[in-house]
């Protein structure tokens, strides 16, 4: 009996040991693994940095803005209101990789509706520049004044510097715009004329009948510079028709720039009397100043049944006279220019030693004036001596 209570401690004892070792187990399942000293697994390790997705790619972008035009060309960043401007961009990519670049204007001071793009892309491959045009079109209503803008350029993993870049606006000193459509009768007269640009210019136009458009512009910018006109007259005759037996367009128009006060000494004097005119887009300017300085330009071009004459001419007192004159009866259609320049410049004989000095001519010096002494008595002789001492 002792025996077997001793056997029963033994198997209880045993199965307390198992119950044990069981439990340990079980919390080293379900604990850290990296701290069970039977894995041979390790934690994963993070990279100290990042790879950049421009790696392998560098370089950057140059962007520079100018006029069109020669560089010699003296104020050419001057327009006038509803005169455009022409840049060009260029953009070169100094990158290792063709990049697709894109251009946006950063407009500072100008409106936005002033320029022909606001953003555009290029694919520019490397080391290569590409080049785009980009128009500034001042609206009619543009203050005069100086203007400032900027062009920059972007692309993945590189950008550049904005270029800046100006330009300035001359105010009209004096501008006539007329617009008439309809069916009836209309008359009316123009007289310009300016003693400081040497402008003259008449306009007296009638029409009866019927005109879809008929359009009489005139410009004038007193000290124009650029290549801006000192005097600009647009015109424009859209479908013209008589309708009654006695309607026509009948007008006399002339512009003068004369020589006396600077201008280029040319005449342009056009005369019409039509029954149907289809279209009439005319344009006389005059430059006095600036880029195109003693440059007088008439341009026209017509389809017209009826009369038109066309009489222009050029006098330079002492360098030049050409005279043109035009007569038309019947239907034609005309396109027609006439181009006055006076380059000429004045120049002083010898004053570069370019040819031999004339022979000095000396005028004979008048010799001091003596009396002959009429007297015959000493104190006569003596005053006749003492007069011609004081003359001389």
């Amino acid at each position: 009996m002792k025996r077997q209570m001793i056997w029963i401690m033994i198997i209880f004892l045993l199965t307390a040991a198992l119950a044990e070792a069981t439990v340990e187990d079980s919390d080293i399942a379900s604990g850290d693994v990296s701290s069970s000293p039977w894995t041979g697994s390790t934690s994963p390790t993070l990279p100290t940095f990042l790879p950049s997705p421009c790696s392998g790619d560098s370089g950057s972008l140059t962007v520079s803005i100018g006029l069109t035009g020669p560089e010699s060309e003296p104020d050419k960043l001057y327009t006038t209101p509803g005169k455009p401007l022409d840049f060009m961009v260029a953009i070169s990519n100094d990158g290792m990789t063709e990049v697709e670049v894109q251009v946006g204007v950063k407009p500072e001071i100008c409106p936005f509706e002033w320029f022909s793009w606001t953003t555009t892309s290029v694919t520019i491959p490397a080391g290569v520049s590409r080049s785009v045009a980009l128009q500034v079109l001042p609206d009619t209503n543009a203050v005069a004044g100086e203007y400032r803008f900027a062009v920059e350029a972007s692309a993945k993993c590189r950008s550049s510097e904005p270029c800046p870049a100006t330009f300035k606006v001359q105010a009209f000193d004096y501008a006539s715009e007329t617009t008439v459509a309809g069916t009836g009768q209309f008359q009316i007269d123009k007289d310009l004329r300016s003693m400081n640009s040497g402008i003259k210019s008449t306009k007296s136009v009638l029409f009866s009948g019927s005109v879809d458009a008929l359009v009489k512009n005139e410009y004038m910018v007193d000290a124009a510079k650029g290549k801006n006109a000192n005097f600009q007259e647009q015109d424009a005759v859209d479908n013209y028709n008589a309708v009654s037996l006695g309607d026509a367009l009948v007008g006399t128009e002339s512009f003068k720039s004369s020589a006396i006060f600077g201008g280029v000494g040319a005449k342009v004097r056009e005369s019409y009397d039509v029954q149907q005119m289809e279209f009439k887009n005319q344009d006389f300017t005059l430059h006095q100043t600036g880029s195109l300085k003693k440059t007088a330009e008439f341009k026209t071009m017509d389809n017209f049944t009826g009369y038109y004459l066309i009489d222009a001419k050029q006098v330079v007192p002492g360098q030049k006279n050409l005279k043109e004159f035009e007569e038309y009866f019947g239907s034609f259609e005309i396109n027609r220019r006439i181009l006055f320049r006076d380059a000429a410049k004045s120049k002083t004989p010898c004053q570069e030693g370019d040819c031999l000095s004339a022979p000095s001519i000396k005028a004979p010096t008048p010799s001091s004036p003596s009396f002959s002494s009429p007297c015959s008595s000493g104190s006569c002789n003596d005053f006749v001596n003492r007069l011609n001492s004081f003359g001389k």
